[in-house]
């Protein structure tokens, strides 16, 4: 019998944030075996519920959500989301401008569909968030990836970025808040990331899904709000500050210079109308969240089970001999560093597979975030305070062992 073989377009997919590390946890489970998730930044099994009347806004408007809503979603939803962005301080956005998606990883790869044919590059962070990566092979284009500075709080290296332009660069991907270092870019570099999108006529594509995920009074700045000239799509959702992940509500704006792209704009809205709109129930949920209460400020503040949260983990891992990480001043995740003199790793999923088998701890590998080396890990910091200790405690003496074990 032939065998039948997954598309090429797959061979540069990589998503080992639900990868094989992933499965071999759930068979674990299965064996009776209890898991501590630090793997995936899913914020209801931690006990982070959505906000009540987002919940119930939904409820209320299921009867009216049985027929496919516009391709680019309900009117007052967007509105919400335009009126949402002139807060923001992004100039020229109208409804039209404004698409809902399942999620803002499916409007991702519209969006990507849309801009890259087969050999055309897009500048995308290392470490990036993978489906970045992902979305980017399967549309049949080629990540290229520029550096973070770990020593400069994991910013993104201008020089680098400059350097690798080439004829065939089609856009520039910025994720900020970052996923998965917990960075807050300042405004003098997301200027400067403006800047070299002008230059070379790049499309900016703003990944801002944690823009209300911040610590310490930080603030954050729309990449949209800083040009009139520059294309710019933003893409956001309810997934993160409204603990929404399963709602599967996103939205995509696009601002700047729309004169020069309307072609490109013509190619999304074709696959907006192909995909016929999305998950009506969770559009409803996106007017009341955006215009209501903004209950996460009760858990970034000082005192706020995040804001606690993170500052534990981060000291707790930091303690542990030979770890070192830039504490995170946004999102829901840390991306420690193990020394290579102490930890010398030849297969960071190989080391990591192995934690979990020792400890019942799920990690994510640096590599899994497209990070060339083998010293990373991300940890995300949502579970209780307790797990966390029992966690980390439990990689910290997983760690003593494996140093034990090979003399370092």
């Amino acid at each position: 019998m032939k065998t039948i073989q997954k598309s090429a377009k797959l061979a540069n997919v990589l998503y080992d944030v639900r990868g094989p590390i992933v499965d071999a946890a759930k068979q674990m489970e299965d064996e009776g075996q209890k898991i501590i998730k630090l793997n995936i930044g899913n914020l209801a099994p931690f006990g982070f519920d959505a906000p009540e009347e987002i919940q119930q806004d939904m409820i209320r408007n299921l009867p009216n959500s049985a027929g496919y809503s516009d391709s680019k979603g309900i009117f007052a939803a967007r509105k919400a989301v335009m009126h949402y962005t002139q807060q923001q301080g992004i100039a020229g956005v109208t409804l039209d401008d404004i698409y809902l998606g399942n999620g803002a990883s499916e409007l991702i790869a519209m969006a990507l569909n849309a801009l890259l044919d087969d050999g055309d590059e897009l500048l995308v962070p290392a470490p990036d968030y993978p489906l970045w990566t992902a979305a980017t092979s399967l549309s049949g284009g080629k990540p290229v990836h520029y550096r973070c500075n770990e020593d400069n709080g994991w910013m993104p290296d201008l020089d680098d970025i400059r350097r690798k332009i080439t004829p065939q660069t089609k856009g520039l991907v910025v994720i900020n808040p970052n996923n998965p270092t917990g960075a807050l870019y300042s405004d003098e570099l997301l200027r400067g990331l403006v800047q070299i999108a002008r230059e070379h006529g790049l499309v900016l594509m703003a990944d801002e899904v944690y823009d209300k995920v911040l610590y310490e009074g930080a603030t954050h700045t729309a990449m949209g709000s800083l040009s009139t000239d520059v294309l710019t799509l933003t893409f956001n959702s309810l997934s993160k500050a409204y603990r929404a992940c399963g709602y599967r509500a996103g939205w995509m704006v696009i601002s700047g210079d729309k004169t020069v792209a309307k072609e490109y704009i013509e190619g999304i809205n074709m696959l907006a109308n192909m995909k016929l709109g999305s998950n009506v129930p969770g559009q409803y949920a996106i007017q009341t969240a955006l215009g209501g209460y903004q209950s996460i400020n009760d858990l970034i503040r000082e005192g706020g089970r995040l804001r606690r949260q993170r500052d534990l983990a981060y000291e707790l891992i930091t303690a542990i001999p030979g770890v070192t990480c830039v504490k995170p001043k946004a999102a829901l995740y840390m991306f420690p560093r193990l020394d290579p003199v102490m930890y010398p790793i030849a297969d960071d999923r190989q080391f990591f597979m192995e934690v979990l088998r020792a400890t019942r701890v799920m990690l994510v590998q640096g590599s899994g975030f497209n990070y060339p080396d083998n010293q990373h890990f991300r940890i995300v910091f949502l579970p209780h305070e307790d797990d966390l200790r029992e966690a980390i405690g439990r990689l910290a003496k997983f760690l003593e062992q494996w140093r034990a074990r090979h003399g370092t």
